[in-house]
């Protein structure tokens, strides 16, 4: 039987309890074995921590910002729809964006500051991040490849929000868990999302008792015939 009962309840067992490193264990375990983002999206602070619902962006190179014609009149609007899908973002949500080139930033201060306004989780972007300082001072939790200040203005938009999105071969689709820490981002689907947290939870907490064993002298190979867990 889970433990929680709302979304409210479990992102704070998540929080309290769980790690991306346990729930990425378990997910191997029932056959999921590419869940994790690449290593190179990293938190801007290593403290930071991301627990909420995946909210899914589309974003597309844009080679010439000004140009007329076209068939698309969406390519003539400034950002695309990132706007729109800025303000979509609902209550401990995740602004997730992939889909471009890795060559300017998806991220940045101000759009950091209207998503705290939608009580928002985080952003994890498969690219860079900008106005890191400005960033830091609102405590906004943002995973990416790093600082780099290049604007999307004149190189990409978004093209659609709330669609299921690849990011470096991992299929995120809209309403997914994200889990994001010092280690690293996964998403757990929500069609598992009951069996993964409710056998994390067990786990994290088999862990926490092996690491007291072993603190009071415990063999390893003791540790893990006896609990399983290494």
């Amino acid at each position: 039987m889970k433990e929680w009962k709302d979304d409210k309840t479990l992102i704070t067992l998540i929080k309290a309890e769980l790690y991306t490193a346990v729930i990425g264990d378990i997910m191997d375990k029932m056959g999921y074995l590419h869940q994790f983002l690449p290593p190179h999206i990293r938190p801007l602070r290593d403290d930071m921590l991301i627990a909420g619902r995946a909210m899914t962006v589309l974003e597309a190179d844009v080679h010439d910002n000004s140009a007329s014609g076209g068939n698309n009149p969406l390519l003539q609007r400034s950002f695309g729809l990132m706007l729109e899908a800025l303000d979509d973002l609902k209550e401990d949500e995740v602004y997730i964006c992939s889909g471009s080139s890795p060559e300017y930033a998806l991220w940045g201060e101000l759009m950091s500051a209207r998503a705290m306004q939608c009580k928002a989780a985080g952003a994890v972007v498969n690219g860079y991040s900008r106005d890191t300082k400005g960033i830091l001072a609102l405590d906004f939790p943002c995973f990416s490849y790093g600082s780099y200040a290049q604007d999307q203005a004149p190189r990409g938009k978004v093209i659609d929000y709330r669609v299921p999105i690849e990011v470096d071969g991992v299929l995120v689709n809209d309403g997914d868990m994200l889990i994001g820490d010092i280690d690293g981002v996964c998403v757990v689907p929500r069609r598992i999302e009951e069996e993964v947290f409710t056998r994390a939870l067990e786990k994290a907490r088999g862990e926490r008792i092996v690491l007291k064993k072993i603190q009071e002298g415990m063999r390893a190979r003791d540790a893990f015939d006896k609990f399983g867990i290494m």
